[in-house]
């Protein structure tokens, strides 16, 4: 099982917190430190679609200019984005059993894991 994310990131912060509390190990890949792999992305994006992935909500989306925002109109130009700005990726990204799950609310790791 593996955590991918950004260390200072709230939301990171509270599934790994979860995470520890429940006593469920979790290696964590820093996408600063260990970068994103575009294979990684693909095999995501086909889960989740790159919509979902893409966290138009957060300050560094925010920070894009309007021609950079609408450049991203597919898997590709969003993967290139996600690639360049790991930011601007949904976090926390959790892979467990084969699966991935975006972001990080209690009752949806409470259902994942079954406690």
């Amino acid at each position: 099982m593996t955590l991918f994310g950004i260390p200072n990131c709230t939301t990171v912060k509270k599934a790994r917190a979860w995470l520890a509390g429940h006593a469920l190990d979790c290696t964590f890949h820093d996408f600063r430190k260990q970068g994103v792999d575009a294979a990684w992305l693909r095999k995501v994006v086909a889960e989740t679609g790159w919509q979902a992935l893409v966290n138009t909500r957060g300050t560094t989306w925010r920070k894009l200019s309007d021609a950079e925002k609408a450049a991203v109109s597919d898997e590709a130009s969003a993967i290139a984005l996600m690639q360049a700005q790991p930011s601007v990726i949904k976090r926390p990204v959790l892979e467990h059993d084969g699966r991935y799950h975006l972001g990080f609310a209690e009752d949806q790791y409470q259902a994942i894991f079954g406690v």
